[in-house]
């Protein structure tokens, strides 16, 4: 079975930094071109980021260039978003996806874990 479980998550102030991370299971994880992406309330979704398997390679959107890092550790099969200086406009779900190869579409996608930036 096929799991991507996000945890991290949570009511946190402005400026301060949070790490998000991702089990993943059922698939060939170090093999797997990995992305976050997430949803502002009562908003589409929103690519973040995007890592290739190696961790060599990664990409971001560009209002959260300089504040946030993707990465991964192959060996725990986990994919993590470090976000530093949060703003209150990072609040939304965030969702870690398998990429599906020559495609800008997911395969997979975890059940989400809610970040709240506010004072």
């Amino acid at each position: 079975e096929v799991q991507l479980v996000e945890s991290g998550g949570g009511l946190v102030q402005p400026g301060g930094s949070t790490r998000l991370s991702c089990v993943a299971s059922g698939f060939t994880f170090s093999t797997s071109t990995m992305s976050w992406v997430r949803q502002a309330p009562g908003k589409g979704l929103e690519w973040v980021s995007h890592i290739n398997s190696g961790g060599g390679d990664t990409v971001y959107l560009d209002s959260v260039k300089g504040r946030f890092t993707i990465s991964r550790d192959n060996a725990k099969n986990t994919l993590y978003l470090q976000m530093n200086s949060r703003k209150p406009e990072d609040t939304a779900v965030y969702y870690c996806a398998k990429d599906r190869r020559f495609s800008s579409e997911y395969d997979y996608w975890g059940q989400g874990t809610q970040v709240t930036v506010s004072s």
